[in-house]
This record gives structure tokens, C-alpha cells and sequence, in this order.
């Protein structure tokens, strides 16, 4: 039984009667016994909040940063009408508008009440109790229960440099000789034969195949396909230190994770690269394996990416690179691409990474991708007082600490990316078009 306000004010409107009349005693039991009547009436009166059926509908995945509708379908049953309210309880990160809805139905009637949630995070946001509460016709009294209705919407990553695909796809035709371009081609693989255009390198022009058609032929290149590349997510404890602006605006005053921009850099490699014709595999691992996908087909790749990192978080722990690694031998036998999306921490690489990257090198092509801090850089520019020079030298500090990591993963012969968080999904990208055209993948 629940008691609403206007219980609460009729019983204060009677302690005045109570207050004026001579007999307090007898005037306050019998204006209880009448409040408390009218109370058990409404709620005998009041519809049955447990014979309510609830049933949802709509969708079960969403991007980060799009709102997306819950649907909650509300019958009634029973012969009594309901009148009252329903409140569809979700997580305080899913942000849900409006909670609360008024409902009166009818005997037997059903109506479909929507939930708009507009969740700050990625990963599975799984519905509470929906409760509900009538209210009987005097307006005093009602009843109410809950109920377990499950439903889960799963939250994927943004994929916001999507709009550097087109670009860096024009790039691959270029790399392919399919678009006439004032150089040739770099790539190293053969394609085809078709007729010159104004731009194209006479060094690409076939005379035999001129001589025999009577009409002047360039020859086209590729790079060469079919190429593995595994792209590796370091989830561990610096993956989850937050970086540069969330684009979404989910999270105005504390940036993006470490992960999430990985996770849209990967998202861009993994696009180009399957458009490139080569085989991507995902492995995210801290010290142990977190998620993987092996042997996705082109069309299903990124649906089942954005579907593997969508309930990652990072783990507050140390990875364990030696497993890491074994990890990454496991799933890849022959020789391929090793995109390694971590931090450029001095001591993580030292203590962790360095000593088990040569059983890495020994077979594969190696790329640490890292997201560097901009305010670092901001701090490293502050000379107004003391506080801002002292801090400058620690930023000028850090940097030379990652300037030095990088430097000697490169005398490893690996390959290394440490740009902005806006600026790694493409600096990324034209990386790996880079090594393409160059013939090193």
C-alpha cells in the first residue's frame, strides 16, 4: 500500500477540527477511523499493479552518442481500470527521458509507452525493475509492485573517423593503378592492362601490348593481397588513463579512455584493410584474452568488431605482455601484421613489452600505435610563474620518456605511431598505406 499527498494534506486539514473542539481525544479518533476507511477503500478500489502484463520491444543495439528509443508495452487484463503511473528504471549512465509515465487503462486495454536513452558509455545497458503504481478513485491511496521485464540494448563504439574512409579509399585506388594519378602506382602485385589516360606515368606503358592492340595500354599494379593483419588492444591499466575531448559530448569534462580511441583506430585500419583485400583479426588482451575475432568475412567484419569491443572496459591491471604475445603466436602462424594499439609508458614497455618483442619481430611485421596526451604539450608551453615552469619541465620530461621509448622500438625494427587522439585513426591509416605502396606488407 502506498499513501500519496493528498492523504498527507486531508490528515493535516484535520488536526484543525482536532485543535478547536473540546473533545480533541474523540474528534481525533473518529477523523482517523474515517481517513483511515476512505484509505482501504481507495486502495481496494485501486487496479492491481501485479496483474499488469509488460512486455518491450525495440532496439537491441545502438552507436555511442545516438539516442535510442525503449519501448514498454503496458496491458491490463484484469476488470478493474488502472490508473497510476509506470517507471522504467535503467542504469544512471543510460540517462533515460522521461522515467515516469501516466498510465489509465481500461479493462482488458494495452498502450505502449517509450523510453528515449541517451547513454554516456558503450557496453551492454541491461534494463531494471519496471514499477507500478495505482491509485484508486478518491485519490488517497494506492498499490503497487514491480516487475522484472529484462531487456538488454547493447552500445557500440561510435566509429567516428568513419569520415576519413573515403579519403584514404581513394589513396588505396591510387596505390592500385585504378585512378590516373601524375606518379605511378607503388604497388608490387600485377593487375591489369587498360587504356592510357592523360596522367598517367609513360614509365607504366606496355609497348608489346601497344603494338598488338594498335592503341597505347598502361599497365595497372597493386599492392599484393590476401595479407594477415591482427590488430591487438591492449586493455590493460593504461588503456583506461582519459585523453583529449569525448566527441560525443557524453563526457564534456573528462575526454575519452585510452581504449576507446584505439578502438576507433582499429575500427579505421580494420575497414581499410579489408578493402585492401587483406584477412583481419582482432585480439584484446591484458593478462588474459578479453575478446577476439578470427576469420570474419568482409561484409561481417565490422559488425562483429564493433560488436566484440562494445562491452570492453579497461582492466586496472598490469598486462602481461609475455601472454600477450603467446596469445598472438597462437592465432597467427605464418607471417603478418601486428598492429599493437598501446600506451608509450616508459615503465609498462620496459618492464613488459621489450623483452618479448623480439619473438614478435623474429616473424612479423610489427606496428605499436600509441595515443599521446595533448595537454602534455599545453603543459610543456607554460612559463607565466613558477607553478607552470615546474610543470613544463615534467611535461618537457615526459615527452623525452616517450620520445625515447619510441626511439628504441624502432631500433627493434617495429614501427611506431604516437600522434593526438583526434589524429591516430588517420595517421594510422595512411601508415599502413604507406607500407603498401612500399612494399612491406
Amino acid at each position: 500500500m502506498v499513501l500519496t499527498g493528498r492523504a498527507a494534506l486531508i490528515a493535516l486539514l484535520c488536526a484543525l477540527p482536532v485543535v478547536l473542539s473540546p473533545s480533541p481525544a474523540v474528534v481525533f479518533g473518529v477523523l482517523a477511523l474515517l481517513l483511515a476507511v476512505a484509505v482501504i477503500v481507495d486502495v481496494a478500489l485501486a487496479g492491481s499493479p501485479r496483474a499488469l502484463r509488460l512486455t518491450r520491444s525495440g532496439p537491441t543495439s545502438a552507436r555511442l552518442g545516438q539516442p535510442v528509443v525503449a519501448e514498454l508495452t503496458v496491458e491490463n487484463p484484469g476488470r478493474a481500470r488502472f490508473r497510476g503511473v509506470v517507471r522504467d528504471a535503467w542504469a544512471p549512465s543510460a540517462r533515460a527521458q522521461p522515467r515516469i509515465h501516466p498510465v489509465n487503462l481500461a479493462g482488458g486495454q494495452r498502450i505502449q509507452v517509450a523510453t528515449e536513452l541517451q547513454p554516456a558509455r558503450r557496453g551492454d545497458q541491461v534494463s531494471a525493475l519496471v514499477t507500478a503504481r495505482s491509485v484508486g478513485p478518491l485519490g488517497l491511496a494506492g498499490r503497487q509492485a514491480s516487475h522484472r521485464v529484462p531487456w538488454q540494448i547493447r552500445i557500440l563504439p561510435p566509429f567516428l573517423s568513419r569520415k576519413h574512409l573515403p579519403s584514404r579509399l581513394a589513396r588505396l585506388r591510387e596505390l592500385e593503378g585504378m585512378t590516373p594519378v601524375l606518379i605511378r602506382g607503388q604497388g608490387t602485385e600485377f593487375d591489369s592492362l587498360r587504356e592510357y589516360v592523360v596522367g598517367d606515368d609513360v614509365r607504366s606503358i606496355d609497348w608489346r601490348a601497344t603494338a598488338r592492340r594498335a592503341d597505347v595500354v598502361v599497365r595497372t599494379w597493386r599492392p599484393e593481397r590476401d595479407r594477415r593483419v591482427l590488430i591487438v588492444l591492449d586493455t590493460g591499466r593504461t588503456s583506461a588513463g582519459r585523453v583529449g575531448v569525448d566527441p560525443t559530448g557524453a563526457n564534456p569534462a573528462t575526454g575519452w579512455p585510452r581504449l576507446d580511441w584505439s578502438m576507433d583506430a582499429a575500427l579505421l585500419l580494420a575497414a581499410l584493410a579489408a578493402r585492401a583485400g587483406d584477412h583481419v583479426d582482432l585480439l584484446a588482451h591484458d593478462r588474459e584474452t578479453r575478446a577476439a575475432v578470427v576469420n570474419a568475412s568482409r561484409t561481417e567484419l565490422l559488425a562483429k568488431l564493433v560488436s566484440a569491443m562494445a562491452p570492453l572496459e579497461p582492466a586496472l591491471v598490469e598486462s602481461d605482455a609475455r601472454a600477450m604475445v603467446a596469445a598472438v603466436q597462437r592465432r597467427v602462424r605464418r607471417s603478418a601484421l601486428v598492429v599493437l594499439l598501446t600506451d608509450l609508458n616508459a615503465s609498462a614497455i620496459d618492464e613488459g613489452l621489450l623483452s618479448v618483442l623480439p619473438q614478435l619481430t623474429a616473424k612479423h611485421r610489427v606496428l605499436v600505435a600509441a595515443v599521446s596526451d595533448p595537454r602534455v604539450d599545453t603543459l610543456a608551453a607554460g612559463r607565466a610563474d613558477a607553478v607552470e615552469v615546474y610543470d613544463a619541465a615534467a611535461a618537457e620530461r615526459a615527452r623525452n620518456d616517450r620520445r625515447a621509448v619510441a626511439s628504441r622500438l624502432r631500433g627493434m625494427g617495429v614501427e611506431v605511431v604516437d600522434s593526438p587522439p583526434d589524429e591516430l585513426a588517420p595517421d594510422l591509416a595512411d601508415h599502413y598505406l604507406a607500407m603498401k605502396a612500399t612494399g612491406r606488407l
